[in-house]
């Protein structure tokens, strides 16, 4: 049996890569703070689609492209522009600008295209469960266009990528440097949003512009918790899109409600997970390093304590446990966790029927990082 035909691979397949061809762009726009203009890009084209439908009276024309690309060029520029009088901030330029775009394109379309099949709706919403059912024939097989074109438009973008993986990386951190060594930043740029510009018009029929933003933004945020490597955060964006789409169709199945949607949703959940457990940037790790913090200069508050009265005639009554309760004020709770974390990690130690309390060499050095950091210099 042909997997090509068969509508649930189809879906996924188209989900996925939609995801990944979007998510190796956004990561560039996230890395870039420009991740909102992704969304102006995909609502501002319609503005292209409708002016060359006007033009040339054909719905299938394969100037689409050419026209959002162009759209999506114009959007950037009209709001670079407007941020560059320095009275508006690049959000609320991008407010001003692709609403506008936008509000034509639906202007020109009730006016002039009222009957033709590039309503704001199927271009907003899509619905990528009808993916399968326009094919193509390719070497015997039916191939859903959908399936042809996503796939064509994903391995444009990871060219794309490898080919320009440095020039992108150097743009994207430190465009002055880019610029002399003689890259030019701003032809990297609008390239990025050209193609951006090119997968959004090409998964438009599929997915709609809702769930193209959705792969564009959230992917590559929650790659970005769980890494600092960039070409780690491509493939963590890769594998998210992957597993949103997969997880999304089941879903979707199993609750008889929107694919897309279900979709988009499950991108959101990832980025949850990544926003909760990501062990360098997530919620829960740095509660756990927040805490491991804590004990530790309440350990080092001890050793402290200790460095100061020992060896003197009133160490062995300032140095005993039950000494800690009125000189550090620390309830007995706090004593035994303190005591057990700094006995744990060497610091002190136990002595005349485990009363009194002895720093330990590793636990006088932990004092004098404090009372003494020039002696470590």
């Amino acid at each position: 049996m042909n997997l090509l035909s068969q509508p649930d691979f189809v879906i996924i397949a188209v989900g996925a890569l939609v995801g990944i061809a979007s998510s190796l762009l956004g990561s560039f726009l996230v890395l870039r703070k420009n991740s909102m203009l992704a969304d102006a890009i995909s609502h501002s084209i319609l503005l292209g689609i409708v002016l060359v439908f006007l033009i040339t009276k054909n719905q299938f024309s394969p100037f689409f492209i050419l026209g959002a690309a162009l759209i999506g060029v114009l959007t950037v520029f009209l709001t670079e522009l407007i941020v560059k009088t320095g009275r508006v901030k690049n959000d609320a330029a991008i407010g001003l600008v692709y609403p506008f775009l936008f509000a034509i394109a639906v202007v020109l379309i009730n006016v002039f295209a009222r009957n033709v099949h590039i309503d704001t709706d199927a271009v907003l919403l899509g619905e990528i469960g009808f993916s399968w059912i326009n094919t193509v024939q390719i070497a015997g097989f039916s191939v859903a266009k959908a399936l042809v074109s996503m796939f064509l438009v994903t391995l444009l973008n990871l060219v794309f990528v490898v080919l320009f993986y440095k020039e992108l990386k150097l743009a994207t951190f430190d465009p002055g440097l880019a610029a002399a060594l003689g890259f030019s930043p701003s032809f990297i740029f609008y390239s990025l949003l050209s193609l951006t510009s090119v997968t959004a018009v090409v998964a438009f029929d599929a997915v709609g512009a809702v769930l193209l933003v959705s792969f564009i933004i959230v992917p590559p945020s929650a790659a970005y918790l769980l890494t600092d490597k960039l070409w780690k955060m491509l493939f963590y964006g890769a594998i998210i899109s992957l597993g949103s789409s997969l997880l999304g169709y089941m879903s979707a199945v199993a609750l008889n409600v929107s694919i897309g949607g279900m979709m988009a949703s499950f991108t959101g959940i990832f980025f949850i997970l990544a926003f909760l457990f990501s062990p360098k940037y997530g919620l829960l790790a740095q509660e756990i390093r927040r805490k491991s913090l804590e004990e530790e200069n309440t350990a080092r508050t001890l050793t402290v304590h200790l460095y100061n009265h020992e060896n003197k005639e009133t160490s062995d009554e300032e140095c005993r446990i039950e000494a800690l309760d009125s000189h550090l004020r620390w309830s007995k709770e706090k004593i035994d966790k303190v005591l057990s974390y700094s006995l744990d990690k060497g610091l002190i130690r136990k002595e005349l029927n485990n009363s009194l309390l002895q720093l330990t060499t590793k636990g006088r050095v932990y004092a004098q990082e404090v009372l003494e950091p020039w002696s470590n210099i």
